[in-house]
């Protein structure tokens, strides 16, 4: 089973979207004026909480509808982020891309929130490294280019078709801009237009589109990747074949810096209730990926088919470990797409709290790759 927990080196459209405060509005608008697009996140969910609340009454953090997303989604679900927080209430908000997380981190509607290396990179980088904190790692794979097999049948026929990402620089968007540009493939980075037609297209859109031949493939995140594989689609890009060993971060964990220095303690809890829900979803396999569609279906209307979650489920692998090494590429990438000046991410990692709750469990601390605060 490839869900395990990793301790050491070796990313929809909502049936009910959210009302954003006028400040998440104003900066979603600036941040699309610089070239980065903003989706609604669906109204979140509250737990009932009991016992004392921590130093903060309530934590906000938000996530994706995605299996690459699993941590949280299995956490919530099954109530261990509750019980870790004790008294401090969980409101929830879910996001279709990381850019539109990072515009609500910052305009102060989440706290913590999981999210892709890229969007984490591009909001510490343009807020000079005050924004955000990277506080741990969650999931490593389980994004793929999936494309039409009988209008593509090798990276040369991408020229001329269209291809749909997420969000405009999110994690996925950014891997496709890189690949087209290591390919030889001329691309603006900003309207998708070039060579390959880059398309950026709600998650929950694009199967329907995929279908319909709106779209010729998609760079996506599970479970959309193999939702196109059901669909007809053949997989021509496993993003684990780019990597070293196969492993990458696809999903961190972060947190707003005024959050962390406020709240430590609540930072602490949601680390340790993030460490349990690995640990569980390693020990409990079958049933972490029924609880994962359960909360899918929460949040969809529907749960996943089962040859869709069996297929998701399998080319991810959950971590503790933030896989920082990787992250350093991951900037790269992002700046050979076109959509980043060369950033210094020198402090974007805290994993003081992270290994703190390791060290408490038994378990080895996890490097920051010289990437850290400390």
């Amino acid at each position: 089973m490839s869900v395990r927990p990793v301790l050491s080196t070796p990313r929809q459209r909502w049936r009910k979207p959210a009302l954003l405060s006028g400040s998440v509005l104003a900066l979603a608008a600036l941040l699309s004026a610089c070239g980065y697009g903003s989706q609604a996140a669906t109204t979140g969910s509250t737990v009932q909480a009991s016992g004392k609340a921590l130093s903060a009454s309530t934590v906000r953090i938000g996530y994706f509808g995605n299996i690459t997303h699993t941590t949280p989604l299995v956490g919530v679900e099954n109530g261990r982020f509750q019980k870790d927080l004790g008294g401090t209430k969980l409101q929830t908000q879910i996001f279709n891309a990381g850019p539109s997380e990072i515009e609500a981190l910052n305009a102060g509607s989440i706290d913590i929130g999981w999210i892709g290396p890229s969007p984490a990179i591009s909001g510490y980088s343009k807020s000079k490294g005050t924004s955000l904190r990277i506080i741990s790692g969650s999931v490593s794979g389980g994004a793929s280019l999936v494309v039409n097999p009988s209008k593509i049948k090798s990276i040369a026929d991408l020229k001329g078709k269209r291809i749909a990402s997420p969000q405009l620089g999110n994690t996925q968007d950014v891997a496709l801009l890189n690949f087209l540009s290591q390919h030889g493939f001329k691309e603006d980075a900003q309207s998708g237009k070039g060579d390959v037609s880059v398309v950026r297209t709600d998650n929950s859109l694009t199967p329907t589109e995929f279908k319909s031949d709106q779209i010729d493939g998609a760079w996506v995140p599970e479970p959309t990747a193999s939702k196109l594989v059901a669909a007809g689609g053949k997989t021509l890009v496993d993003e684990k074949s780019l990597w070293p060993g196969g492993r990458f971060v696809t999903t961190n964990v972060i947190v707003s810096q005024k959050f962390l220095k406020a709240h430590p303690d609540v930072v602490e809890a949601v680390l340790k209730a993030s460490v349990d829900t690995n640990d569980w979803i390693a020990a409990n396999p079958a049933e972490a990926k029924k609880t994962a569609n359960q909360a899918l279906a929460k949040l969809t209307g529907k749960p996943l088919p089962t040859v869709v979650l069996d297929d998701a489920w399998k080319n991810i692998e959950v971590t503790d470990d933030p896989l920082a090494s990787t992250l350093k590429t991951e900037a790269q990438h992002a700046v050979t797409a076109g959509l980043l000046s060369a950033p210094d991410l020198s402090g974007i990692y805290d994993l003081t709290p992270l290994n703190k709750v390791l060290k408490a469990a038994g378990k080895p601390a996890v490097s920051a790759a010289g990437l850290g605060t400390q």
